[in-house]
């Protein structure tokens, strides 16, 4: 199922991994022998409050009173709500209370290795509090369907551990791991920072290896205000999302309205006003547009005129000298910026942002295009043809550039826009993304270059046909 949604979704992986897989639990058992090795284990007797669900020994901290569907009171976790129970066994523990400085110095030493700051910031609070060692087996009775303790047949590997080790064991741990770890990121949801952020790389440490370089952190999705929940039957099926929406309107919903730090709320309603606002009529109008045989006969790459849209030093000062006008230099000042802008924010797990600039600077365009009215303009009237063409050229370039930068969000409809663009695939690249190079007084290779074959409509607008029916959401 999971194989299924990735390549419906169009995510690509390298490796997809299970930790039934013989490789992985060779790995745990290197893994656990390192650990041992080392001293960080010990056999002790251990009780606690015991969440069934999360697998997990809680401190009386992370608990709270409430009462159980018979009105009895009982204790809860505060992270889930799950219900705890007071458990008693002989587990093998690890030395986690050692670790503390160590942890301490490597998030101080590194303040964005988990990110972003709000989850940081939780990390650092978790190390000034108790820090009681950790049990990292279950009896082997209570829990059998695992990987057995090495020399200890009684005793199972925490689930926790084994999969934590999946991170090891998909890059061939223990023998060639080091080509990638530990300059890796892991992308996790919150209500697993504390695995992920304080017991993995504790772990990490015991074993003689360093953490990992980052640990990207996401919030989670509300339905109209609520959790997902079966119980409540709100839970979205993204494989009737992707039918209704399409893989990039869904993909770019996702990735334009998800905000790492905070919870997200999502309806239906929103997807379609957002989609159609921003795909389907900001970028794909302005495609059409600036690309129709009424505007554009040739169908070719326009010339740009220095002469109608001169160069000026500070966009800031323009007067509007030639035929563009002030408005014109601050759309291309910030088109020329935004790869960069854009660049910079994926780096930093803030797509959203990235996604938002780029949509502030579609918006411009269609601006730009709307405010010059180049259907209005004289074919037969030869500067009324150089500016047309002019203003078809800037068009094009931007055009071409948010096709460019948006390939990783929406591939298809980037594809789409690039190839009407006559943009080959060795010209993809952000590397090589140069964008009005002619007002730079630098050549430009798409300069009349015959435009791709008209692919139609670059995305369908979505009706009210698309609004999901609720009960076929449910899973």
């Amino acid at each position: 199922l999971f194989r299924q949604a990735l390549t419906r979704a169009g995510v690509a992986y390298t490796d997809f991994t299970r930790t039934s897989e013989p490789r992985h639990q060779r790995a745990v058992r290197h893994f656990w022998g390192a650990l041992r090795h080392r001293g960080v284990l010990y056999k002790g007797s251990y009780e606690g409050w015991y969440c069934t669900p999360e697998e997990s020994f809680l401190p009386e901290s992370q608990l709270a009173e409430r009462k159980d569907a018979q009105g009895r009171p009982c204790k809860v976790s505060l992270e889930s709500g799950h219900e705890v129970h007071w458990t008693k066994e002989e587990n093998y523990m690890f030395r986690l209370s050692a670790f503390r400085d160590p942890l301490q110095n490597w998030l101080r030493d590194n303040p964005r290795a988990v990110f972003p700051d709000p989850f940081y910031q939780r990390v650092l609070r978790w190390l000034d509090e108790d820090l009681p060692d950790l049990s990292v087996s279950r009896e082997r009775s209570r829990l059998q369907w695992g990987i057995p303790v090495p020399g200890d047949p009684t005793q199972t590997i925490y689930v926790w551990v084994d999969a934590l080790v999946n991170y090891l064991s998909v890059l061939g741990y223990p023998e060639s791991h080091g080509t990638w770890w530990p300059a890796v990121h892991h992308v996790v949801g919150k209500d697993i920072l504390k695995f992920h952020a304080l017991y993995w790389p504790a772990l990490l440490l015991a074993a003689g290896l360093e953490p990992p370089e980052r640990i990207l952190v996401h919030s989670h999705w509300t339905v109209r205000g609520q959790k997902m929940s079966k119980s409540l039957g709100n839970v979205v099926d993204p494989s009737v999302c992707m039918g209704q929406y399409g893989v990039d309107g869904f993909r770019y919903f996702l990735l334009r309205q998800g905000v790492p730090e905070r919870d997200c709320d999502y309806y239906d309603e929103k997807v379609v006003k957002l989609v159609n606002s921003e795909l389907a009529d900001a970028l794909g109008g302005l495609l059409n547009r600036s690309t129709a045989p009424s505007i554009n006969p040739s169908n070719t790459y326009p010339r740009f005129s220095e002469p109608c849209f001169p160069k000026v030093l500070d966009f800031r000062e323009a007067k509007g000298t030639g035929r563009a006008c002030a408005e014109d230099y601050e759309l291309v000042a910030a088109v020329a910026s935004l790869p960069a802008q854009v660049d910079s924010y994926f780096e930093g797990f803030q797509i959203y942002k990235a996604l938002e600039c780029v949509a502030q600077c579609v918006r411009q365009t269609n601006g730009f295009f709307q405010r010059h009215r180049p259907w209005k303009l004289d074919r037969r009237d030869a500067m009324e043809q150089l500016w047309l063409d002019t203003i078809l050229h800037v068009t094009l370039e931007c055009l071409r550039v948010y096709g460019t930068l948006l390939q990783p969000v929406v591939p298809r409809t980037a594809h789409l826009l690039l190839s009407r663009l006559a943009v080959g695939p060795g010209e993809r690249g952000l590397a090589a993304l140069t964008f009005l190079a002619r007002y730079d007084g630098k050549p430009c290779p798409f300069e009349g270059r015959q435009l791709g074959p008209d692919t139609g409509v670059l995305f369908h607008r979505l009706g009210k046909s698309e609004m999901m029916n609720k009960g076929s959401k449910k899973l």
